[in-house]
């Protein structure tokens, strides 16, 4: 349940979309409906929605006038005091009220389903008299409130400047001011502007640097066994990490209450021990400049050896989910081929529903990350899956060089040791870039 007000006053939101001739209906309210997921999370309270067709969503107006006109008699009152409203939606009454054509309060927040050009926003702004958002900005603000992470702040921070940059507006159009030592024709809003890009050049050099720190601890795991947890955002990905790792993994009924990987070791212990990576989960018309700033961040699941496709089997808008997550990990080059694609919340669906996707999904793992004997078999199934890449190897360590036995132990499958004359024989089981490491490092001890 989401209550949708804020510490001073109760944000009233009115949802827009725009439906083009490519766009389906059902398209239109699935967006629409988790548009509305977005608002509540950020703490907006949704009072309604409406929706026209047009041609594109290129128009200076962004709607027809006489939408506008309609829109203008919906909004106004700046203010709502928290006492006096308390809204609680769960998500089938919000479907119920996106559904309605009513809307029986006045709205103080216009929220776009599309991105809006600088002039689109203030023309719209300016035809309804309150403040409008378009779903980028939700997002980007949602983004902002959910960082924890001195990484992922610089990285939300850079994609709200990016946004914000051309949408800044000139408050002393055709009062020039002269600047000393600079041109008599700049204003106070070009020196903005051009502040603004100094900053976000100052904060990427900044997440470089930091970026470079975590490739450094990242690559002392590169011959470690990874695991990374992908999927939408809301699938379930952190209340699995939590129940594979056994550790406090911040656990929200959100859309994006994740944002900063985290890496954890996988419990109970195996040998060799597996890391595994929670990373931000995806949605529709994820802004460019997110998927880009959180690049880096992705990366951990670029290189894992094991993706754990997560996907929320109760939500009915599941496939479409699929096949967005499928286009943003493509877009980042992620081999889809090493996966375990795990329909997670089938506690929540009937018998016949979970025989359903046994048709449909013949190969995935139906489960409820709430059982424990769902998550032991998911535990079971990422050692199988990684014992398969390993290889066989013996290795002859002379006493001379016993200090790489706790590496041995660490990093890969110990099947057998015999203790002889000189040394130890190993038979073990381990990937092809831990057997070649093995094999130089024995080389420099026993040189």
């Amino acid at each position: 349940m989401s209550i949708a007000t804020t510490e001073h006053f109760v944000t009233r939101a009115l949802l827009i979309a725009i439906r083009t001739p490519c766009v389906t209906q059902q398209e239109v309210d699935e967006s629409l409906s988790e548009l509305g997921r977005l608002v509540n999370t950020l703490g907006f309270s949704v009072v309604g929605a409406k929706t026209q067709r047009q041609r594109s969503t290129k128009k200076l107006s962004v709607l027809g006038s006489g939408k506008l006109e309609e829109l203008a008699t919906l909004t106004g009152e700046s203010t709502f005091y928290e006492d006096e409203v308390q809204i609680e939606l769960d998500q089938d009454e919000l479907n119920q009220l996106l559904a309605t054509t009513d809307v029986k309060c006045q709205a103080n927040v216009v929220v776009f389903d599309c991105e809006l050009s600088p002039n689109q926003l203030s023309n719209v702004e300016a035809a309804l008299g309150v403040e409008v958002y378009d779903r980028t900005r939700v997002i980007i603000e949602i983004f902002s409130k959910h960082a924890r992470t001195r990484t992922a702040k610089l990285q939300v921070e850079i994609a709200r400047l990016s946004y914000l940059t051309p949408r800044l507006r000139d408050e002393s159009s055709g009062d020039r001011e002269r600047q000393k030592g600079r041109s008599i024709s700049e204003t106070v809003f070009e020196i903005n502007r051009r502040r603004v890009r100094t900053q976000i050049a100052e904060l990427r050099r900044e997440l470089i640097k930091l970026q470079r720190e975590m490739d450094g601890r990242s690559s002392g795991r590169v011959e470690q066994l990874t695991v990374a947890l992908v999927g939408y955002t809301n699938a379930g990905k952190s209340s699995l990490m939590r129940a594979l790792t056994d550790t406090e993994v911040l656990v929200e009924d959100k859309l994006f209450a994740t944002l900063d990987t985290t890496v954890r070791t996988l419990q109970p212990p195996t040998q060799p021990r597996i890391l595994v990576s929670d990373t931000v989960g995806f949605i529709q018309k994820l802004p460019h400049d997110l998927v880009a700033s959180f690049h880096s961040t992705l990366e951990e699941a670029k290189s894992a050896d094991l993706l754990l496709y997560v996907v929320d089997a109760s939500d009915e808008n599941f496939t479409s989910q699929l096949a967005i997550v499928d286009h943003v990990l493509g877009q980042l080059n992620i081999d889809l081929s090493n996966k375990i694609l795990l329909l997670n919340k089938v506690d929540c669906l009937s018998q016949e529903q979970q025989l359903t996707l046994l048709e449909q999904y013949p190969d995935a793992l139906q489960i409820s990350a709430r059982d424990k004997s769902d998550v032991a078999l998911v535990h079971q199934e990422i050692q199988t899956y990684l014992e398969q890449k390993m290889c066989p190897a013996c290795f002859d360590i002379p006493y001379t060089a016993s200090g790489v036995m706790g590496e041995i132990h660490n990093k890969m499958q110990v099947l057998e040791e015999e203790y002889h004359e000189k040394g130890i024989r190993i038979t073990m089981k381990a990937s092809p870039v831990a057997l070649e490491r093995l094999h130089k490092m024995l080389q420099i001890t026993t040189f």
